[in-house]
């Protein structure tokens, strides 16, 4: 299953990412990331030479932005009554994070690939055709949980759309390096996956056509004939 990565989370991990600017701040993330287990408020504290109210704000900040995960033990080994509250912990997050500008979906590409290679293994069906076909339907898909329209979609989705009289035109490739490389498999990919968008969307009045022309996406949307 396909999960969509939205503008709201793109813009969670650029805070993300922003919130390590802070000197101290990252100090205190790259220590508590190489420690084998979590670290607590002290320990992280006595480390780096913070005072403990400083330690916490930090870490607790660090937590807020999902790059640490907080969890509760009690490093006492004693449990039930007297054996006092639970220490709050900090560690790695589980969360990835990770900030492209312009707008790339190699995670996409690359699952869809890697489904056509899989498939095409156990059927024997020519890899190219399964992943033009798994392209067509994904873009269907995301085209069928769309409601407000192409364009609309095409922005969320990185392809930076620009209207050229009846055309949209596409000014980002969001799998730009793998495109420059690749590029017969990639844009046929695109390709595919751009007429599942318009096929899921009802949209009859565009056509998804191969255009390359430096510095754009080499798919265009024109009216169809």
């Amino acid at each position: 299953m396909f999960v969509d990565r939205s503008k709201e989370a793109h813009d969670a991990d650029v805070s993300a990412i922003a919130s390590l600017d802070e000197p101290t701040r990252r100090r205190l993330y790259d220590h508590v990331v190489r420690q084998p287990g979590p670290v607590s408020r002290d320990e992280a504290a006595a480390a780096l030479g913070l005072a403990r109210q400083t330690a916490a704000f930090h870490l607790d900040r660090l937590a807020d932005e999902s790059l640490l995960d907080v969890v509760y033990e009690r490093r006492s080994g004693r449990a039930g009554p007297g054996a006092g509250r639970p220490a709050k912990l900090y560690r790695r997050s589980t969360k990835q994070v990770a900030v492209s500008l312009p707008d790339r979906r190699y995670e996409l590409a690359g699952r869809l690939l890697a489904q056509a290679v899989e498939e095409s293994d156990a059927t024997g069906e020519p890899v190219r055709d399964v992943l033009h076909r798994k392209a067509e339907e994904l873009g269907t898909q995301l085209g069928g949980q769309e409601s407000a329209g192409a364009f609309d979609l095409l922005e969320r989705y990185g392809f930076e759309p620009r209207r050229e009289g009846d055309a949209i035109v596409l000014a980002n490739c969001p799998f730009h390096a793998l495109a420059r490389e690749h590029t017969q498999t990639v844009c046929g990919m695109n390709l595919h996956l751009l007429r599942g968008v318009l096929h899921g969307l009802g949209e009859a009045g565009l056509d998804a056509r191969l255009a390359p022309a430096p510095g754009r996406c080499c798919v265009r949307l024109e009216p169809a004939a």
